[in-house]
This record gives C-alpha cells, structure tokens and sequence, in this order.
C-alpha cells in the first residue's frame, strides 16, 4: 500500500508547487491501472483521489477569477433586456456618462472611453475591452451552439475555454460528461465540487454544472452556502440576473464571505444599478473593515459615474490598506495629471516603477509628467523607451502623437525665446530640448543666451559643460 502511495503523493507535491501538467500526467498513470477510471466507485481509494485530484489541476489550468473578468460587448450592451428604466435619472445609471456632478477635472479635458466614461491609469476588464466597430457588425457575427445571442468578447472567451479538454487530452476529453450519473455524485460530497469546477471552468459546460449544483444543494439540504453562491454563478453566465442575484443573497444569510458581495455586485453592474452595489459594498465594509476588494470597487464605481474626487478618496483607502496596489496607485497619479499637478503624479508613477512594472503606458505617462513638469532632460528618455515597448500600432501611435507635442513646444520655446531675449527660461529650455533632439549646435547658442540673460543659473552652466564635453568628443 506504501508503495502504491508515493506517485500520489508526489502528483499533491506537483500541484502545490504549481506544475498541473506534470500532476495530470501523474495521475493518469495511476487511473490507467484501474479500469472504470471514468467514475470511480464509492469507497475513497488511491483511484479517486487521483481522479479527484486530476480534476482540480485540468480546472487549475484554465481557471479564470469570474470575481474580475467579466467583459461586456456591444451586442451585450445593445441586447440588454434587463433594463429598469429606459430614462434613468442623473446619477443612478453607469450608462450616462458624466451625469454625476462630484467634481474633478472636466470631461472636455480628461480624455474619455468610447462609452463615455474617464480614462484611468489602469485598464480593468469592461473599460477598453475590444469591441466591435458597429451595431451591424454584432448582430451579423454567427451566433454559436452555447447561446442564442451574437458572439460577444464573453462568449468569444467562454467558448475559448471549452475547447480546453481537447487541448488536454488528444484522444479526447477525461471525463465523458453525457455518461455521468450527476445524481450519484451530488451525494459524494468529496467529489462533487471538485467536479463542479472542472465542469464549470474546463469544459464550459453551464447546464451540467447548473443542474451538478441544484442536485447537491437538495442533498445538502439548502444549507450549503458554497453551493448557492455556484448556482448564482451559472445563472449570471446564463444571463438570468435576477435569480443569480436570489441565490447571492440567500448565500449571504447563511455564510458572510467577501467573494459572495462582489458575485452579487457584479449582478448590479449588469442590471445597472449602481447605487444599489454602493450600498452593498457600504455594508460589506462595516463587516470586513478595509477591505481592499471592496474599497476599490467602491472607487471603481464613483469613477465610472464621473465622481473623480470621491473615487480618489477611496483609492487612498486603499493605499493604506495595501501600498503596493497597483489599479490605485496609477488611478491616484492620473487624477493628479489631469488635475495640473504632474509633480504629484510623477511620484505616483515612479512608485510603479520601482514595484516592477515596465510597460509602455508607464513610460509614456512618465514622459508626459516630465514634460508638464518641465523636466525635459527625461521627457525623451521615457518616450523613446515607451516608443521601444509598445507591442502594437495603437500604442505606438499614442508615444507618436505625445512626440508630437514635445517637438510642437519646442518650436513654442524658439518663438518665445526671440520674442523676450532678456529672459532666460525659454532659452534654457529650448536649449535642453535640442539637446535633446541632438542638435548640438542651437543648444549650445540657446545655452549661451541664457547665460547672458542670467549668469548665475547653475543649470544653465552645467548644461554649457556638457556640451562642450561633447564638442570635444567630435
């Protein structure tokens, strides 16, 4: 029996550090010496924790947070038939943008989303989620067998996911669900929600799952919250809001869990009821004091109403709750870059640096502070790095367009300079910026203007060096 239980044991080993792919193969090695693998019989033998056990690491291959990740296309925007009112009243809809009068910088100034709502420092998923260009274009999309509506980037992604058990497995899926006697396992409840998951997040099978989750819960009596909170989530992939929104709270009466309040907030989202998710997360808070999942969705929600102020009151929270998190502390530094204190939102911004984040958003936001802040010697610096990580033509021409402007002021800066030589400033920085751009020369002569203008600019001095260093390096 020793013998027999050392590669289980080291398929547990494999799923604790990680390493699912070796953890299933492990455990297909020892349901291939047992027949029936399929379904294992009732005693808890070596044969059902393996198949136990391989379940949970095909799940953990392909599992995605449905706490976070839920996009929303056009089709499921337009298609919507769970609206309350068609005309809401300004400042209880997320789909009226700018309705809200909290303050903050003007929507003509801060750049907007297409539907309307700010643009923050950090993008989540349903803010800038690829979309189709048109109505047109999503209602004649081909519509699949696992829904009766257009194919959205949901669906696009569900059906993704289903095709996970043919990747896994080439003689196909493991568990051949039409064979299942669901009744058999709901009353095991060792397997039944490792099943449940693998059938839910693997094989993209909702009916299955919904139908696993409804057996188990008349097992258990109707007092296993878990299993309320799964059926609320099937119901919520099916599209039916209120009844995912009866199950969260009946599983909120019997167990208060975090993960529950945020199941049933993202239930208000679709149904479009944000001050009804304010309320929510309000109460939740009073049972889980900062708690930061729940402090930042309250901020999240304020920012999509165009409540600027408030939603970075509640981003603070959350940076004394959790200094290192990374959506409020870039939301915090865009809010102060549209605010005109690009001197703060530099600092919010370095601080992503040092955390480790290296992308081409940061380096452009970088070199925007920089160039606000009139610190040109880094403004090119961080746009030719941004320019070098940018992974598509959008980005890079974001990094294009904002070169664009810094090559625009200094052409304001030779304009200026001309019209008030006794000044040293334009000179100075219409110097700095051609140095630069690598033109030497006009830098040199601009440098030397500012220096007549004020001889004791130390700047200016330091910058007249360092030209002639690299004059007598020619």
């Amino acid at each position: 029996m020793g013998l027999e239980m050392e590669p289980l044991l080291q398929a547990w080993s494999y799923f604790r550090r990680r390493k699912f792919q070796l953890c299933a193969d492990l455990c297909s090695q020892l349901l291939e010496k047992s027949p029936g693998h399929q379904e294992p019989d009732s005693e808890f033998t070596v044969t059902q924790a393996a198949w136990s056990l391989k379940t949970r690491a095909l799940t953990e291959m392909v599992y995605v947070d449905e706490i976070d990740i839920d996009q929303e296309g056009i089709a499921e925007m337009m298609l919507d038939e769970n609206a309350i009112a068609q005309v809401a009243r300004p400042g209880t809809s997320l789909k009226l943008p700018g309705t809200s009068q909290g303050g903050g910088p003007s929507p003509a100034v801060r750049p907007v989303t297409q539907s309307g709502r700010p643009v923050t420092g950090f993008v989540r998923p349903s803010t800038q989620s690829g979309r189709p260009g048109t109505m047109e274009q999503a209602i004649r999309t081909p519509r699949t067998a696992h829904t009766a509506r257009p194919i959205t980037s949901a669906s696009g992604r569900y059906v993704r996911l289903g095709t996970a058990s043919m990747l896994t497995n080439p003689e196909g899926p493991f568990i051949n669900l039409s064979r299942l006697n669901l009744a058999k396992y709901a009353q095991k409840p060792k397997l039944a929600k490792a099943l449940f998951e693998y059938i839910f997040h693997h094989e993209n099978d909702v009916k299955n799952a919904l139908d696993l989750a409804a057996l188990a819960t008349e097992h258990a009596q109707y007092k296993d919250w878990w299993w309320k909170v799964q059926i609320g989530k099937c119901y919520y992939r099916l599209g039916l809001y209120r009844e995912a929104e009866k199950q969260f709270k009946s599983a909120l009466k019997q167990q208060d869990m975090v993960d529950t309040v945020l199941y049933l907030a993202k239930v208000y989202f679709r149904l479009d009821q944000p001050l009804t998710a304010l309320h929510l997360f309000k109460q939740g808070l009073d049972r889980f004091p900062g708690e930061v999942t729940l402090l930042c969705g309250i901020a999240r929600i304020y920012e999509e109403m165009n409540n600027i102020s408030l939603a970075a009151e509640y981003y603070r929270e959350v940076l004394k709750q959790d200094n290192t998190h990374v959506e409020a502390i870039a939301c915090i530094g865009s809010n102060h870059f549209y605010s005109d204190q690009p001197e703060i939102a530099l600092r919010f911004y370095r601080r992503l640096l040092q955390m480790g984040v290296y992308n081409c958003q940061l380096f452009n936001n970088l070199g925007l502070c920089c160039f606000f802040a009139q610190q040109y010697d880094m403004t090119l610096t961080s746009l030719e790095r941004a320019l070098s990580l940018a992974e598509n033509e959008e980005e890079a021409a974001d990094v294009w367009y904002n070169l664009g402007h810094v090559a625009v002021a200094r052409a304001l800066l030779q304009t200026a300079s001309s019209l008030a030589p006794h000044m040293y400033e334009p000179h100075f920085n219409f110097a700095a910026l051609s140095d630069q751009v690598g033109d030497l020369q006009r830098s040199y002569i601009a440098a030397q203007k500012s220096k007549e203008a004020f001889p004791g600019h130390v700047d200016t001095q330091q910058l007249i060096k360092q030209l002639k260093q690299h004059f007598a390096m020619l």
